[in-house]
């Protein structure tokens, strides 16, 4: 039982120390710097449509070839974005307005936003991108999402700025928590099974 306790608490404060690291990195976009690519504020309803055709979305931009510098930085913008929020994969992140990755959301599907909108001007694209277009207009009307707004609903975003989750806040967002908490989890246990295997190998 005592060995097991080194490689506990080593994991544990790297953990801590990662969680730490985030906390003082976070910022707001609204504070940050505004020197880049301006970026359209997109609508709580909106991004609920955005994000289920985030996909078919990036991979269509990521085929254009008749492309320019500034529909590229919005493109890794939106890609970068995506993966500071965790890939889209923290409960609530879309929907959950009290979620602290609702804020990064919010930053990856504008700029998703701004690349499909930038996609119905270019020859190749522009089939595929007004269809993707009309579908989400219309699944908005279905769904009654064009009212719906929240605290970031009114926010413009910037490619010079990265907004970071708000893991300050994790502790209060149970689906955050237990999806971290559930993270640490693996982590830990991964540490204990490659120290025993480490032990298996070399005894």
């Amino acid at each position: 039982m005592t060995s097991r306790r080194p490689i506990f608490l080593v994991a544990m404060i790297a953990v801590l120390q990662l969680w730490s690291v985030a906390a003082d990195a976070h910022q707001r976009s609204s504070s940050g710097s505004q020197s880049g690519i301006a970026i359209a504020e997109i609508s709580h309803g909106e991004m609920v449509m955005m994000a289920e055709y985030r996909d078919r979305i990036i991979d269509l931009a990521a085929r254009a070839t008749d492309t320019n510098e500034p529909f590229r930085r919005v493109l890794n913008y939106a890609q970068i974005q995506h993966a500071y929020c965790l890939w889209g994969k923290m409960p609530g992140g879309v929907t959950d307005e009290a979620s602290p990755f609702n804020e990064c959301s919010h930053a990856y599907l504008a700029a998703t936003k701004a690349v499909l909108l930038s996609m119905r001007n270019m020859g190749a694209e522009a089939e595929e991108a007004e269809a993707i277009v009309s579908a989400i207009d219309a699944g908005m009307v279905l769904r009654g999402l064009a009212l719906i707004t929240c605290e970031f609903s009114g926010e413009a975003f910037n490619t010079a700025d990265v907004v970071r989750p708000v893991w300050r806040i994790v502790p209060l967002h149970p689906g955050s928590m237990v999806t971290v908490t559930g993270f640490a989890a693996v982590l830990l246990a991964a540490a204990y099974c490659g120290r025993r295997l480490l032990r298996w190998i070399a005894p």
